[in-house]
């Protein structure tokens, strides 16, 4: 099946697509090279673009993005664009203007989806997050559900389309849902799962509520320093999953991707080169069976490459919790 036409509807009424590209580049890599990747996804058949601010690259994401509308490959309205909101920009007065300032970075006069990145709120000044992770971060005490309702005013501005959070557990997803006067929901929580990490609790809680649930890191976060423990167990590296792989003639990658969309996840992936990008638009052509999926079940070791420890002695640090 073409893979544009696999999305699946948020509780909002919009549509997301089901597989999004990853723009999350290490500090190695040039600048120049992310408006290439980008570029040569929209090529590919990618739809759903995924950035953040924090990711210091959506004036990269933008030019790509412009490049592939100008020379008529896609139309804005093809393109499913997705940023977020920092912690640095949790209290309330802050959100538009760091949307805004988002927006003129990525060229576009919208978003499709922004997010709250991360529940934790420090002090503003700082812009990206610390490379130490032994620095000290000055932590604000903001209340969600504000930073929710000027969220709630940048979607009625016109300024995205749908809004959302990202690495939020059940209860911050409760409070959020339990607000007095809440005018509209989060249509996803993107969080980190892969077969190591498969938030099955978190899957059936957020379906239960018709909230999506949106997988990053889904290959196991590309070794990414210095926030994943290099001596930590490779995803793509599982004997089970391998051997899976060759049972199907495929990379595990793909293996892993097709998992997570079987679940009813929206996957995002990863990508940097061209060849890797074809493949992983194989993942609509075939399909695990449910045998299949249950061993890759079984792969769950609750491990999460990203814990962000820098952020866990503040009271909305949300991995302390069960999910």
């Amino acid at each position: 099946m073409d893979p544009k036409g696999w999305r699946v509807e948020l509780n909002d009424g919009h549509f997301i697509p089901v597989l999004g590209f990853g723009t999350y580049a290490t500090k190695e890599v040039p600048k120049s090279q992310t408006v290439e990747n980008t570029k040569l996804g929209i090529d590919t058949g990618f739809r759903h673009i995924d950035c953040a601010y924090l990711y210091g690259n959506e004036m990269e994401v933008g030019l790509a993005i412009q490049s592939k509308i100008e020379d008529g490959t896609v139309k804005r309205e093809d393109l499913f664009c997705t940023s977020k909101l920092w912690v640095t920009c949790l209290r309330p007065e802050f959100v538009q203007p760091a949307l805004e300032k988002t927006l003129k970075n990525l060229q576009l006069d919208y978003v499709d989806l922004y997010l709250i990145h991360f529940p934790t709120a420090t002090k503003p000044g700082k812009e990206l997050l610390p490379e130490d992770e032994h620095e000290k971060v000055v932590f604000d005490i903001v209340d969600l559900c504000t930073t929710w309702e000027a969220m709630e005013k940048c979607k009625e501005a016109g300024l995205t389309k749908s809004i959302g959070v990202s690495n939020f557990n059940r209860r911050q997803l409760e409070k959020i849902l339990n607000k007095p006067g809440l005018k509209y929901k989060p249509v996803c929580n993107q969080v980190e799962c892969h077969p190591y990490l498969n938030q099955s609790k978190l899957l059936d809680f957020c379906k239960s509520k018709n909230i999506a649930l949106v997988a990053f890191g889904a290959l196991g976060t590309q070794r990414a320093k210095p926030w994943v423990d290099q001596s930590s167990p490779v995803v793509l590296h599982d004997p089970v999953l391998c051997a899976m792989a060759k049972k199907y003639q495929l990379s595990p990658a793909l293996i892993a991707l097709r998992y997570q969309l079987q679940r009813g996840v929206v996957v995002l992936a990863k990508c940097d080169n061209e060849k890797q990008m074809k493949e992983n638009m194989q993942v609509f052509e075939f399909q695990l069976t449910s045998e299949d999926m249950k061993v890759l079940d079984g792969l769950n070791r609750n491990l999460r490459y990203l814990p962000l420890q820098i952020f866990a002695d503040h009271s909305e640090y949300p991995f302390s919790d069960e999910y």
